[in-house]
C-alpha cells in the first residue's frame, strides 16, 4: 500500500475510487465503506483508495470538543492496507484547509490531486468550511467535475449504528466484548514492555508491562486477553491487568500482562495486547499470597473462555 501526505505526492497515484473520513478505529461501519470502494474500483478499473486527514480535523476547528482516538494513524493505515487499500492519502489537516468551501476541495483534492472515478462516502458525510457540503452537494459537484458519487447507509450492528463514538464508550465503560463486535476486531493497545516493579516474579506471577500512549483504555480491571509480538508472528493467550496495584499501594497506572502459554525466549520488546473479555474489577488484596490465588484462579476462567472460543471455531468448520 503507497501512503502520500500531500496533494503533490498523491497526484502519482493512479485514477482511484476513493473514500472519505477520518477512520478512527476503522471500525465495522468503515469497512462497509471499503468494502463498497473496493467493489467500485473494480467495477471501473480504478485503484481502491483512501483519503483522511491528520491531526484529526476536530482538535483544528473544535480542540476542546475533540474526541481521544481508538486508534493513531499507523494503526489505521495498518488495518486499511490489511483490508485491500492500495492508496492512502493523509492529508494534513490546517486552518487553510478548513476554509476550503466544498467546491475548492473537490476540484483541489479530489479532482486535481486524487483523479477520482468514484467517490464513497457515509449519507451524514459533510465538507468544506462550516461543513457546507453534504452528499447531495458532491453529487452534483460529481456530476459536474466528472466522478460518481456512491452514498452508503449507515452500518448498524443488533439496531445500533456503529460508530467510533459508541465504540469509544464501549471501551471505557469495560464493555470490550461489544467494543470488539463494533470494530470487527478485539479492540487492542500497543506499546513497549518496560521494566516493572519486580513484585510480580517475587511474589504473585510473572508478567510484562507495557508502556502505552494510547487514548483510550478500558475501565480499569482484570481482562482476558491476546498478546501479540509486534516484531514476530508469536501470540500468546493472556490474562491482563489494567490498574493501580492497590495490594501494594500502587500510585501508577500499569498494564501487566500474564502468559498463559510457553514463553521462549527472546523476550518482546513491542507488544499489542487485545482485550477479549472483562473478568472483573481491580481490588485490594490483603496479601500477596491471596493476590496470587485470585490471579490463578482468573487464569483458570481464562483458560474456560479459550476452549470455548476453540470449540465454536471447530464446530464452525
Amino acid at each position: 500500500m503507497r501512503v502520500a501526505r500531500s496533494l503533490e505526492e498523491a497526484a502519482q497515484f493512479e485514477p482511484v475510487a476513493v473514500t472519505i473520513g477520518n477512520f478512527d478505529g476503522v471500525h465495522a461501519g468503515h469497512q462497509q465503506l471499503l468494502h463498497q470502494v473496493k467493489q467500485a474500483a473494480a467495477q471501473k478499473g480504478l485503484q481502491p483508495a483512501v483519503l483522511t486527514f491528520d491531526p484529526h480535523p476536530a482538535s483544528i476547528v473544535a480542540p476542546r470538543r475533540a474526541s481521544r482516538l481508538l486508534t493513531t494513524q499507523a494503526e489505521r493505515c495498518s488495518v486499511l492496507a490489511r483490508e485491500g487499500i492500495e492508496y492512502v492519502l493523509v492529508l494534513p489537516f490546517t486552518r487553510e484547509l478548513a476554509n476550503w468551501t466544498p467546491e475548492q476541495f473537490v476540484e483541489r483534492v479530489l479532482v486535481k490531486a486524487l483523479r477520482a472515478g468514484v467517490v464513497v462516502v457515509g449519507d451524514n458525510f459533510r465538507f468544506g468550511h462550516n461543513q457546507a457540503g453534504d452528499v447531495n452537494l458532491l453529487a452534483r459537484l460529481g456530476a459536474r467535475c466528472g466522478f460518481e458519487t456512491r452514498v452508503v447507509p449507515p452500518f448498524q450492528w443488533r439496531g445500533r449504528v456503529v460508530s467510533s463514538s459508541e465504540i469509544r464508550r464501549a471501551v471505557e465503560a469495560g464493555n470490550v466484548s461489544l467494543a470488539g463486535r463494533l470494530l470487527g476486531r478485539p479492540y487492542g493497545v500497543e506499546g513497549a514492555v518496560v521494566p516493572g516493579h519486580g513484585v510480580g516474579a517475587k511474589q504473585t506471577v510473572p508478567t510484562l508491562n507495557l508502556q502505552t500512549h494510547a487514548q483510550v483504555l478500558p475501565l480499569n480491571g482484570v481482562y482476558i486477553t491476546r498478546t501479540r509480538d509486534l516484531e514476530s508472528a508469536r501470540q500468546w493467550k493472556s490474562i491482563t491487568n489494567l490498574g493501580y496495584r492497590p495490594t501494594f499501594d500502587g500510585r501508577e497506572l500499569s498494564l501487566e500482562t500474564f502468559l498463559l502459554d510457553p514463553f521462549d525466549p527472546p523476550a518482546p520488546s513491542r507488544i499489542r495486547v487485545e482485550f477479549l473479555r472483562r473478568v472483573r474489577e481491580e481490588r485490594k488484596f490483603a496479601s500477596p499470597e491471596e493476590l496470587k490465588a485470585q490471579i490463578l484462579h482468573d487464569v483458570v476462567r481464562a483458560q474456560a473462555y479459550f476452549r470455548r472460543v476453540h470449540l465454536r471455531l471447530k464446530s464452525a468448520l
